[in-house]
Protein backbone atom coordinates (compact mmCIF):
# COMPACT_ATOMS: atom_id res chain seq x y z
CA UNK A 1 0.00 0.00 0.00
CA UNK A 2 1.21 3.86 -0.84
CA UNK A 3 0.46 6.26 1.52
CA UNK A 4 -0.19 9.41 0.38
CA UNK A 5 -0.87 12.67 3.06
CA UNK A 6 -1.94 16.46 2.08
CA UNK A 7 -1.05 18.60 5.08
CA UNK A 8 -2.88 21.10 6.29
CA UNK A 9 -5.04 22.53 8.87
CA UNK A 10 -8.63 21.06 9.71
CA UNK A 11 -11.89 23.11 9.45
CA UNK A 12 -13.52 26.06 7.51
CA UNK A 13 -11.35 28.28 8.93
CA UNK A 14 -8.75 27.56 7.58
CA UNK A 15 -9.94 25.88 3.99
CA UNK A 16 -8.48 28.42 1.85
CA UNK A 17 -5.35 29.08 3.35
CA UNK A 18 -1.96 28.93 1.91
CA UNK A 19 -0.88 26.32 3.96
CA UNK A 20 -3.65 23.96 2.92
CA UNK A 21 -2.83 23.42 -0.47
CA UNK A 22 -1.91 19.05 0.56
CA UNK A 23 -5.76 19.18 1.46
CA UNK A 24 -6.69 20.56 -1.88
CA UNK A 25 -4.31 19.15 -3.81
CA UNK A 26 -5.80 15.34 -2.70
CA UNK A 27 -8.96 16.49 -3.03
CA UNK A 28 -8.68 16.78 -6.75
CA UNK A 29 -6.76 13.63 -6.69
CA UNK A 30 -9.51 11.54 -5.00
CA UNK A 31 -12.07 13.21 -7.50
CA UNK A 32 -9.89 12.95 -10.72
CA UNK A 33 -8.92 9.17 -9.49
CA UNK A 34 -12.81 8.63 -8.45
CA UNK A 35 -11.97 7.38 -4.91
CA UNK A 36 -14.31 7.46 -2.58
CA UNK A 37 -15.66 10.55 -0.51
CA UNK A 38 -13.20 11.42 2.02
CA UNK A 39 -14.16 9.64 5.87
CA UNK A 40 -13.11 10.72 9.42
CA UNK A 41 -11.34 7.71 10.05
CA UNK A 42 -11.12 8.30 14.39
CA UNK A 43 -8.42 6.32 15.26
CA UNK A 44 -6.00 7.96 12.63
CA UNK A 45 -7.47 11.35 13.52
CA UNK A 46 -7.62 11.56 9.65
CA UNK A 47 -9.86 11.92 6.46
CA UNK A 48 -9.08 8.51 4.63
CA UNK A 49 -10.07 7.68 0.85
CA UNK A 50 -8.70 4.81 -0.40
CA UNK A 51 -8.60 3.45 -3.99
CA UNK A 52 -6.29 1.77 -6.55
CA UNK A 53 -3.81 2.82 -9.46
CA UNK A 54 -2.61 0.95 -12.14
CA UNK A 55 -2.92 -2.02 -9.22
CA UNK A 56 -1.61 -0.61 -6.05
CA UNK A 57 -3.87 0.41 -3.30
CA UNK A 58 -3.38 3.43 -2.16
CA UNK A 59 -4.47 5.12 0.83
CA UNK A 60 -4.61 9.05 1.03
CA UNK A 61 -5.15 10.98 4.20
CA UNK A 62 -5.45 14.53 5.15
CA UNK A 63 -4.65 14.37 8.94
CA UNK A 64 -6.93 16.26 11.55
CA UNK A 65 -4.24 16.98 13.84
CA UNK A 66 -2.99 20.54 12.72
CA UNK A 67 -0.35 20.93 10.74
CA UNK A 68 2.86 20.87 13.61
CA UNK A 69 1.39 17.54 14.71
CA UNK A 70 0.73 15.88 11.15
CA UNK A 71 3.47 13.19 12.03
CA UNK A 72 1.28 11.54 15.41
CA UNK A 73 -1.27 10.87 12.31
CA UNK A 74 1.36 9.69 9.98
CA UNK A 75 3.20 7.08 12.38
CA UNK A 76 -0.55 6.01 13.52
CA UNK A 77 -1.41 5.20 9.80
CA UNK A 78 1.92 3.69 9.07
CA UNK A 79 1.58 1.24 11.64
CA UNK A 80 -1.76 0.46 11.43
CA UNK A 81 -1.35 -0.77 7.60
CA UNK A 82 2.31 -2.17 7.76
CA UNK A 83 3.60 0.86 5.60
CA UNK A 84 7.22 -0.07 6.67
CA UNK A 85 9.09 1.26 3.74
CA UNK A 86 9.62 5.20 3.59
CA UNK A 87 9.59 5.03 -0.05
CA UNK A 88 5.71 3.63 -0.07
CA UNK A 89 4.63 7.47 1.65
CA UNK A 90 4.33 10.78 -0.35
CA UNK A 91 4.01 13.74 1.36
CA UNK A 92 1.88 16.89 -0.36
CA UNK A 93 2.65 20.26 1.49
CA UNK A 94 2.49 24.18 0.68
CA UNK A 95 6.44 25.85 0.38
CA UNK A 96 6.94 29.44 1.16
CA UNK A 97 10.55 28.88 -0.28
CA UNK A 98 9.03 28.00 -3.82
CA UNK A 99 6.80 30.78 -6.13
CA UNK A 100 3.18 30.22 -6.60
CA UNK A 101 2.35 28.04 -9.13
CA UNK A 102 5.86 25.64 -8.68
CA UNK A 103 6.07 22.84 -7.79
CA UNK A 104 9.48 20.77 -7.06
CA UNK A 105 9.90 16.88 -5.98
CA UNK A 106 11.87 15.75 -3.45
CA UNK A 107 13.12 12.82 -1.82
CA UNK A 108 15.56 11.97 1.62
CA UNK A 109 14.92 15.97 2.53
CA UNK A 110 15.28 17.75 5.37
CA UNK A 111 11.86 19.75 6.71
CA UNK A 112 13.71 23.05 5.25
CA UNK A 113 11.53 24.78 8.26
CA UNK A 114 7.72 23.14 7.43
CA UNK A 115 6.72 22.34 10.77
CA UNK A 116 4.20 19.64 9.62
CA UNK A 117 7.31 17.61 7.71
CA UNK A 118 9.90 18.16 10.68
CA UNK A 119 6.34 16.58 12.74
CA UNK A 120 6.44 13.57 10.31
CA UNK A 121 10.30 13.03 10.36
CA UNK A 122 10.59 13.67 14.07
CA UNK A 123 7.59 10.63 14.51
CA UNK A 124 8.93 8.30 11.76
CA UNK A 125 12.50 8.98 12.35
CA UNK A 126 13.27 9.22 8.49
CA UNK A 127 13.23 11.89 6.26
CA UNK A 128 13.75 9.03 3.22
CA UNK A 129 10.05 9.57 1.57
CA UNK A 130 9.03 11.51 -0.74
CA UNK A 131 7.53 15.06 -0.96
CA UNK A 132 5.59 16.96 -3.68
CA UNK A 133 6.17 21.20 -2.93
CA UNK A 134 4.07 23.31 -3.77
CA UNK A 135 4.97 27.13 -3.99
CA UNK A 136 2.80 29.31 -2.49
CA UNK A 137 5.09 32.77 -2.11
CA UNK A 138 3.80 35.58 -4.30
CA UNK A 139 6.62 38.15 -4.27
CA UNK A 140 4.03 41.48 -4.23
CA UNK A 141 2.84 40.31 -1.08
CA UNK A 142 5.75 40.35 0.46
CA UNK A 143 6.22 38.04 3.79
CA UNK A 144 6.93 39.86 6.97
CA UNK A 145 5.62 36.74 8.82
CA UNK A 146 5.71 33.28 8.10
CA UNK A 147 3.31 32.13 10.46
CA UNK A 148 0.80 34.83 9.41
CA UNK A 149 1.01 34.58 5.70
CA UNK A 150 0.70 30.96 5.33
CA UNK A 151 -2.85 31.19 7.38
CA UNK A 152 -3.88 34.31 4.58
CA UNK A 153 -6.00 33.02 1.84
CA UNK A 154 -5.08 33.08 -1.93
CA UNK A 155 -6.47 35.93 -3.86
CA UNK A 156 -8.71 35.58 -6.55
CA UNK A 157 -5.74 35.76 -9.04
CA UNK A 158 -3.45 33.81 -7.17
CA UNK A 159 -6.74 31.01 -6.98
CA UNK A 160 -6.68 30.78 -10.96
CA UNK A 161 -2.86 29.93 -10.61
CA UNK A 162 -3.87 27.46 -7.83
CA UNK A 163 -6.42 25.27 -9.68
CA UNK A 164 -3.53 25.02 -12.37
CA UNK A 165 -0.90 23.69 -10.26
CA UNK A 166 -3.38 21.37 -8.43
CA UNK A 167 -4.05 19.69 -11.85
CA UNK A 168 -0.27 19.33 -12.51
CA UNK A 169 0.53 18.36 -8.53
CA UNK A 170 -2.01 15.63 -9.39
CA UNK A 171 -0.31 14.78 -12.59
CA UNK A 172 2.61 14.74 -10.59
CA UNK A 173 1.32 12.46 -7.71
CA UNK A 174 -0.04 9.84 -10.18
CA UNK A 175 3.22 9.79 -12.20
CA UNK A 176 5.37 9.35 -8.66
CA UNK A 177 3.26 5.84 -8.12
CA UNK A 178 4.09 4.56 -11.42
CA UNK A 179 7.63 5.40 -12.32
CA UNK A 180 10.82 5.47 -10.53
CA UNK A 181 11.22 9.42 -8.56
CA UNK A 182 13.89 10.58 -10.27
CA UNK A 183 12.39 10.44 -13.85
CA UNK A 184 9.21 11.85 -12.13
CA UNK A 185 11.73 14.84 -10.92
CA UNK A 186 13.28 15.35 -13.92
CA UNK A 187 10.40 16.10 -15.73
CA UNK A 188 8.62 18.49 -12.68
CA UNK A 189 11.27 19.79 -11.52
CA UNK A 190 11.71 22.65 -14.32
Amino acid sequence: MILIVGLGNPGTKYLRTRHNIGFRVLDGFQRENNFPNFELAKKFNSLISQGKISGKKILLAKPQTFMNNSGKAVKSLTHFYKITSPGNIVIVHDDIDLPLGKIRIAKNRGSAGHKGVESIIKELGTKDFARIRVGIRNKELGIRETEKYVLQKFTKEEEKIIKKIIKRTCQALKMVLVKEIEKVMNKFNK
